[in-house]
């Protein structure tokens, strides 16, 4: 069995992590749309899972956690997958798109 680095062994953990972050934060939107959420494909569902995951690297743990992913609405779904697909095309910079998630998911008081 070949050897795996500490290091690469805290990439896998991380990379587990952030997944199961994402994967909560969809739950709990998925809930919060009910039969409305079938609406969504699954590209839909792929590209809001890649920008949620991009916001996790980048938005301090403590805002994460205090981010209401239940009063997200419809309108403010289909901002994120806009965004989060034309991130992944890299049609918008990661930096960029970030920026534009976290003005949806944490607005301003």
């Amino acid at each position: 069995m070949a050897e795996v680095s500490k290091t690469e062994i805290g990439r896998r953990f991380y990379k587990l992590h952030k997944e199961k972050n994402v994967e909560k934060a969809i739950e709990k939107i998925r809930q919060n749309m009910g039969s409305e959420w079938s609406l969504y494909t699954h590209g839909d569902i792929e590209a809001l899972k890649y920008i949620l995951g991009e916001c996790w690297v980048f938005i301090d743990r403590d805002a994460w956690d205090r981010i209401s992913f239940t009063r997200l609405t419809g309108l403010d779904l289909r901002e994120l997958i806009s965004i989060g697909r034309n991130a992944s095309d890299n049609t918008l910079s990661g930096q960029k798109a970030v920026q534009m998630s976290e003005a949806i998911l944490i607005p301003k008081k």
